[in-house]
Formats: structure tokens, sequence, C-alpha cells
């Protein structure tokens, strides 16, 4: 993705989110010269902050999203299972772009709809070695009450609904009808290692540096810090 893109990207993300009354924390808005000369160090080890991405693929209005960490909990605490061990995010899907088919490892997360138009899930259960069962039903908790559907089902979530999805959950998302402002609260969120793709994708964009960046991405962090 080139620079530009993505500084674009951001203001326009940033433009829709506030149309909710979400509001960001102000690290969103420091200038990559601002963000170098502040204490970040919890920022950039847990990975808070923007991320958009298109999954390595060049096509972000097809697959992609948007995504900032507003808070994340250390591994170190995941481990223990004492701690900080919840993360949060808020992101945009915008009209029918992929979020493809993945899974996590240990990730549990609550998807919910802030806002927009509807939120499409597809949900898949996994085998017993962690592939993709194409055939079992899936069963989702959605606002406390359980659902269950055929393999590969559709899941529609209007705004203030939302689903939890364990880690054994496969899934892939889009929105349907507009752009989707989303919330994400899970356990601690590790982006490097607990992402298994479908497809052989990549989790974040390849970046083309053809301006200076508005702001750093997560992507960022250890090339220009």
């Amino acid at each position: 993705m080139k620079r530009s893109h993505i500084n674009t990207i951001l203001q326009e993300g940033a433009a829709f989110i506030a149309q909710f009354g979400f509001v960001l924390p102000p690290f969103a808005f420091w200038s990559p010269q601002e963000f170098a000369t502040q204490n970040h160090s919890l920022l950039v080890t847990r990975g808070m902050g923007w991320d958009i991405t298109d999954y390595g693929q060049g096509r972000f209005d097809e697959m992609g999203l948007f995504l900032f960490t507003t808070r994340n909990g250390p591994l170190a605490d995941a481990q223990r299972g004492a701690g900080m061990v919840y993360a949060e995010k808020i992101m945009i899907s915008r009209r029918n772009q992929l979020s493809p088919m993945h899974r996590h490892i240990l990730k549990t997360e609550d998807i919910i709809n802030r806002g927009g138009a509807k939120l499409v899930l597809q949900l898949f259960a996994a085998a017993p070695d962690g592939s993709i069962d194409r055939n079992a039903p899936v069963s989702v908790p959605v606002d406390g009450q359980m659902r269950t559907l055929a393999a590969g089902g559709h899941l529609a979530l209007r705004p203030g609904e939302s689903v939890t999805l364990m880690p054994s959950v496969w899934h892939a998302f889009w929105g349907d009808g507009g752009d989707v402002l989303i919330g994400e609260v899970s356990s601690v969120n590790d982006d490097h290692a607990d992402n298994i793709f479908e497809q052989p994708i990549g989790r974040f964009a390849q970046v083309t540096e053809d301006t200076t960046p508005l702001h750093l991405l997560v992507s960022d962090y250890g090339r220009f810090l």
C-alpha cells in the first residue's frame, strides 16, 4: 500500500469513528515526531495504535481492515492468567470489504456492531487438527443467546448486536449495505503470532513510502522508532 493511501484512510476512518461519538485516545493523533518524543514503550511493546491492513494483497477496497488498538495487556499476563488479560479495538469494515477467513490460537473475542450498516460473519467450526470443518455446525453466543449455524453459515449483526468467538471458530466478515464501525473486546491480542489464515496471506500491509506518515502504524514502530 502507498503511504499516501494509508494517510487518506486514516483521515477518513477517524471522521467515520467520530460520527458515532467514539473518542480516540490522545496518542492516536500524535505525529511521528511527537510519538518519538513521548514515553511510548508500552504502546510499542503491546501493539497499541493504528493498523491499516490489506493482508499484503494490494487490494484494500476488496480485502482489508481498519483497526485501532486502544488497550492491550502483556503476553506475560495472558500466559499466567492474571493481571491485564484483556484488549480492546475499534475497527471499520467497509462495504463488501472482506476480512478473510481466519481463527486464533489463544484469543477469545467479542465482535460488536457499534454502528453503521450490518456486519456479516461467515463461520466454521474447527476440526480436531485445527483446520476448517466444512460439515459440522457451529454454535456461538450472540448477546447471551446460543445460536447454531450450518457450516459456513452467515451471521448478520445489526448495530448494537455482538457475537463471542472462541479460538476454535473460523470467521470472515464484511460490511453489508455500507460501512460498519466494529468494536472488539478480547483476551490479550498478539497480531504477530495468533492469527491463522485459511489462505497463505500476511497480517500486515507492505508499505511503499511515497510520502511521510500522518501517524505511525503499529507495523511502523520497529522502523521509525
